[in-house]
């Protein structure tokens, strides 16, 4: 029976347009801990869904932006691992020889850029601007931590972490390229996610009805583990740099 990486690596290698969304289960090999993780430390009390929500915002600025500075330095303390450097690489080797390929990633922490990712669409924002509620202008460089709780900005509003909080609504320009991306692709990775949340969870359903192979690598099973073409079960930062490799060995041999 043939080997699934080596058999997803020779299709990954005639690829002309990859898209691959990453979520939670990335991170997570990098020791940030998941939303859905218990809270730890002086946090352990708190439940992150009454935390994230424009709501809770406007009623304890102090303990919410508090949590997502922690959140933050957590992040900045972090380190790209083998799985995002292995997007990067392949990012780099398709767009050398004039192919296509898009990141999406649910993900917060600005890893895949850390790693070289040139432009990830990110569907939930990133933690590490901070945006002014009365302007919306951001913020990229605030020190570590913020000095003060909310922190007050230029323009007399308060700094809040550019993410998308429960209750909000994803980027209208990144949810239409992540479609138009998917509807164009050859080749569709899922990576580190459940594969339940929407409308992430519906892109690999566009990438099929276009035709695309689609796969996915994941620590445990998924709803979509029997749907996909190809299903590799384990961590994205020991799959991923094998079959980016494997690809890439097979490419050459051509």
């Amino acid at each position: 029976m043939p080997d699934p990486l080596s058999t997803l690596a020779t299709r990954l290698a005639s690829a002309r347009h990859v898209v691959a969304i990453t979520g939670a289960g990335v991170s997570a090999e990098s020791n940030i801990p998941t939303y859905r993780d218990k809270m730890e430390g002086l946090w352990a009390s708190f439940d992150f869904q009454k935390l994230a929500t424009p709501e809770a915002f406007a009623a304890d600025p102090e303990t919410v932006s508090r949590w997502y500075d922690f959140r933050r330095t957590k992040c900045l303390d972090a380190q790209p691992n083998p799985g995002h450097i292995a997007l990067a690489r392949l990012e780099r080797e398709l767009t050398s020889r004039s192919l296509r390929f898009t990141l999406l990633t649910q993900n917060v922490d600005r890893l895949h850029h850390r790693a070289g990712s040139t432009n990830p669409i990110e569907l939930h924002g990133n933690i590490i601007h901070w945006r002014c509620t009365k302007t919306n202008t951001r913020y990229p460089d605030l020190p570590v931590p913020i000095p003060r709780h909310p922190m007050p900005s230029p323009a007399g509003g308060l700094l809040r972490p550019d993410v998308v909080w429960f209750g909000e609504t994803l980027s209208e320009a990144a949810v239409l390229a992540a479609y138009e991306a998917c509807e164009h692709c050859d080749l569709f990775l899922s990576i580190g996610t459940s594969a339940v949340v929407y409308p992430a969870a519906g892109f690999i359903q566009i990438a099929r009805k276009a035709g695309a192979t689609t796969a996915e690598i994941n620590r445990d099973p998924t709803p979509i583990s029997d749907a996909v073409d190809f299903s590799l079960q384990g961590n994205s930062g020991d799959i991923l740099p094998k079959l980016v490799e494997a690809a890439f060995d097979e490419a050459l041999r051509r």
